[in-house]
């Protein structure tokens, strides 16, 4: 019956922690997602003659012309430096990070001249209308006015195409016969909104990407891990160089009509909150098997050892509040924390049970064992969800030494005779 008791907490945590994610994800709405930038690359049109197409019995289903292709060159050098500004938003109990991303850097760019073994013809490309492609992957967040600069020179922008691997985010047309466009370099700086995490899909021959934030609690994750990081209680710093080699990605194709989009290998780091309170008092609840054991046996050894008879009913009681210590967790740490819920359902529910067991096992010395053995199981269980990586050696300790006080405690117990 208990077990039932447990089962339904469990589901009640999962209710409360989808309805928690439901309200972060409507504050955050509107703002921008998780985001993921890439490019700056340089895309240039050419036109390239089709035959007539012939289906299988010879007849001719399309006329033969003229088809636009794009070719798709990245940089040989990016320096690109984000600046992240966290920030807190709440809704009644539930609240929010999300952040604002200073993006600056400098691409730099060198035209091929092997153009023939991606199978441009000679003198085919339109260089008055090349596009530096810059991707992001949440185009709700930019904020301001982006700014894209060659030689000095201010860019215009427009919306929409984004890089090779992210298709959403801006453009700034280029006409490439004003420069020279054997080597130029491009400067660019935006802002971006966003929540929960920001990353990096680098395409340039050196990537070299610097991300500072004063959020103490980073988790880098994806495809690269930094080079140089520093996290502090005052914020972090993170250094990434990525080198196309390691990416395994030619720095020149030919993209058509989205062919040329290949999987993401990404960079990237999140604002992780330091508790997940849903997950811990989650983990807490797994352990209620292990409170009501510990429990009913102390009952059943005073009813054996002591003589003192205990009904169904009791154990049941007696039981029910111990579920209850984490109904009462989950409701409290929603609005207090993790830690003051913890103290104030553990020392509610062991005092309950304290009580309640000085009635029903006859002395206020048997109720304050049980109180005892209580206060001892929340403050090991305390102690497991601490210490995560060695929850299981001190647990299977404890149960260790409950196995064997139990068997110390019955060994001259002629279990033959008992009922």
């Amino acid at each position: 019956l208990l077990s039932i008791g447990i089962f339904v907490t469990w589901l009640l945590i999962s209710d409360r922690e989808a309805q928690s994610r439901q309200a972060r994800e409507s504050i955050a709405a509107g703002w921008g997602g998780p985001q993921t930038l890439s490019g700056p690359e340089l895309a240039i049109p050419f036109k390239v003659s089709v035959p007539a197409a012939v289906n299988a019995t010879g007849q001719q289903i399309s006329q033969p012309g003229l088809i636009e292709r794009w070719l798709v060159l990245a940089p040989l050098g990016a320096d690109i430096a984000t600046t992240i500004v966290p920030e807190r938003r709440s809704r009644s109990i539930y609240e929010v990070v999300i952040y604002r991303a200073q993006n600056q850097g400098r691409a730099t760019f060198a035209f091929p001249t092997d153009l023939g073994r991606v199978g441009v013809p000679k003198g085919a490309l339109e260089l008055n209308r090349a596009e530096l492609r810059f991707g992001v992957g949440d185009a709700r967040g930019l904020s301001g006015s982006p700014v894209v600069r060659v030689g000095g020179q201010r860019l215009q922008l427009g919306p929409g195409r984004g890089s090779s691997l992210v298709p959403t985010g801006f453009y700034a047309p280029l006409d490439l016969t004003r420069i020279d466009p054997s080597r130029f370099s491009v400067d660019f700086s935006f802002a971006l909104r966003g929540n929960e995490s920001i990353q990096l899909a680098p395409r340039a021959g050196d990537t070299v990407w610097k991300v500072t934030s004063a959020w103490p609690n980073p988790s880098f994750a994806g495809g690269f891990l930094p080079d140089q990081r520093s996290v502090t209680g005052k914020g972090f710093s993170a250094n990434y160089r990525i080198g196309n080699l390691a990416l395994g990605r030619s720095l020149l194709f030919v993209d058509q009509d989205g062919a040329g989009r290949e999987q993401l290998a990404t960079a990237g780091v999140s604002l992780m909150e330091p508790v997940d309170l849903y997950s811990q008092v989650d983990r807490a609840t797994k352990y209620g098997f292990l409170f009501i054991g510990f429990t009913f046996l102390a009952y059943l050894l005073f009813d054996i050892l002591g003589g003192v008879r205990v009904a169904a009913i009791e154990y049941l009681l007696a039981g029910a509040a111990l579920v209850l210590f984490f109904v009462l967790l989950l409701a409290f740490a929603e609005v207090l924390g993790f830690t003051p819920a913890y103290v104030i359902a553990a020392a509610a529910i062991a005092g309950l049970n304290t009580a309640y067991s000085a009635a029903v096992l006859g002395t206020w010395r048997r109720g304050l064992v049980i109180g005892a053995i209580l206060a001892a199981l929340y403050a090991m269980l305390y102690i497991l969800l601490s210490l995560e990586e060695f929850s299981l050696l001190i647990g299977s300790l404890v149960l260790f030494a409950a196995l064997a006080g139990t068997m110390y405690a019955t060994r001259r117990l002629d279990w033959t005779g008992q009922g």
